[in-house]
């Protein structure tokens, strides 16, 4: 069997073909339909005759999304709409005739309404746009990869059954765990740092992470993959920060070059491979740029930017820099966890930053505390009970060298990537407050 992008390279020869039918023209002399596979469409053509009398009789019984095994001959031909090569069938084999008709209208043009497309995600997933995201997401990620193998990083899988919270007392999912009270990890971060104490020196990990956050936006998702790594002797979080943007100039590097040409046809959005070096802005000249834009962050926040600030801060990113990026450090250390470091000389303020492409925020990352009696301060001072952190902290009495660390969600990125406005498309199987099926 071959895959209908090989076909044109058969011309004259009879081949096999899988696929699902998706439009059905039937005709007083013939009749056409057209069935696509992963790698894109191809007509198949049937003269109506005495001769083609079997074929006639399954293509009229044929209904759409019904998934076929064609035999046929490749005929090439320029007036050919649909790329220039048809099929001439052989023997048509029905593997499984879809019902009809749809639940869900899967025409490029028409869109079904969301929730009921989500309740029918593998049907809507059959389109090619759809398709389209996670190959460029497969490839994202497998770039990832690369760039860090090459840099020396090794890969882990932590638990994601925790007896801990590793961000915090709130926005967990709590579970039995044989009678012990457990949660469903929100972040690999312990577990990384774990790995920074046991002398691994550099750890990345693509996994599932979890928030509890009773949040129905474009942009939130209960459960989500989490692309996080961690890295040992930084001088400061400067160097998480210049890890970060060769990263994704390579990773997108990537994608520009395999799938480009065919994310600016369906999505309409040209990849730019960002330049180096990111703008950077700290916090506080981040509020006075703002300002400037006629906007003040809210007291509410405490500190911490809200969605407006950060889209006014993508817009001036891209006015002053021509750049989709820019880097915002120097959070408050009232509005970060325990574990990131401090400012010299200024407690107020944490080694930190935020990374905002296009005007959402998609990365927090820092340099960790790793000074076993100041973590132990910040935490106490944080109100995290130290005695539940006990194997976390333990980590720090024996010697754990200067560290830091991101971690970002793959679906924002793949929101940002493709100018696509919602989560759930980018999304395979969408978890939220409303979405636990299917």
């Amino acid at each position: 069997m071959i895959k209908i992008r090989e076909a044109k390279q058969y011309d004259g020869q009879v081949v096999e073909l899988g696929g699902f039918i998706t439009q059905i023209r039937d005709l007083k002399k013939m009749q056409f339909v057209i069935m696509e596979d992963i790698t894109g469409a191809i007509q198949l053509s049937v003269s109506k005759n005495e001769e083609s009398a079997a074929l006639n009789e399954i293509i009229s019984a044929l209904t759409p999304q019904s998934s076929v095994r064609v035999t046929g001959k490749v005929h090439v031909d320029d007036f050919v709409k649909l790329g220039g090569v048809e099929i001439w069938p052989e023997s048509i084999k029905v593997e499984s005739l879809s019902e009809s008709p749809l639940p869900i209208d899967l025409s490029e043009h028409i869109e079904s309404n969301r929730d009921l497309r989500l309740d029918w995600r593998f049907l809507d997933l059959r389109r090619k746009d759809h398709q389209l995201i996670f190959k460029v997401e497969t490839c994202i990620e497998m770039a990832m990869r690369e760039f860090w193998i090459d840099n020396d990083f090794i890969e882990i899988h932590t638990p994601k059954i925790v007896g801990t919270p590793s961000e915090g007392g709130a926005e967990l999912f709590a579970l039995d765990f044989f009678g012990q009270s457990a949660y469903l990890a929100q972040s690999p971060q312990f577990y990384k740092q774990m790995a920074i104490a046991a002398g691994f020196e550099k750890v990345f990990e693509i996994g599932p992470a979890f928030r509890a956050e009773n949040s129905n936006t474009t942009r939130h998702a209960a459960e989500f993959i989490s692309i996080d790594c961690e890295m040992a002797w930084i001088d400061s979080h400067e160097d998480v920060m210049k890890l970060q943007e060769r990263l994704l100039n390579y990773a997108i590097g990537k994608v520009k070059e395999r799938y480009g040409d065919e994310i600016k046809e369906v999505f309409g959005k040209e990849i730019v491979v960002p330049t180096l070096p990111f703008p950077r802005v700290t916090m506080e000249e981040a509020k006075k740029i703002v300002v400037d834009y006629g906007h003040i962050v809210p007291p509410e926040t405490k500190g911490d930017l809200d969605p407006e600030a950060e889209r006014l801060l993508g817009r001036y990113a891209m006015e002053k820099f021509g750049h989709e990026f820019i880097f915002v450090t120097e959070y408050p250390s009232a509005v970060r966890p325990f574990y990131q470091m401090r400012v010299e000389g200024d407690d107020s303020k944490t080694k930190s930053y935020d990374l905002i492409w296009d005007g959402i925020e998609v990365t927090t990352g820092a340099q960790r505390e790793h000074r076993y009696d100041v973590l132990l301060r910040q935490a106490q001072e944080k109100n995290v009970t130290t005695e539940i952190l006990r194997d976390y902290l333990n980590c720090f009495r024996f010697g754990t060298p200067p560290h830091g660390g991101f971690g970002f969600g793959a679906a924002r990125m793949m929101m940002n990537l493709l100018g696509i406005g919602n989560i759930r498309e980018v999304t395979f199987i969408h978890r939220g407050v409303d979405r636990l099926m299917p």
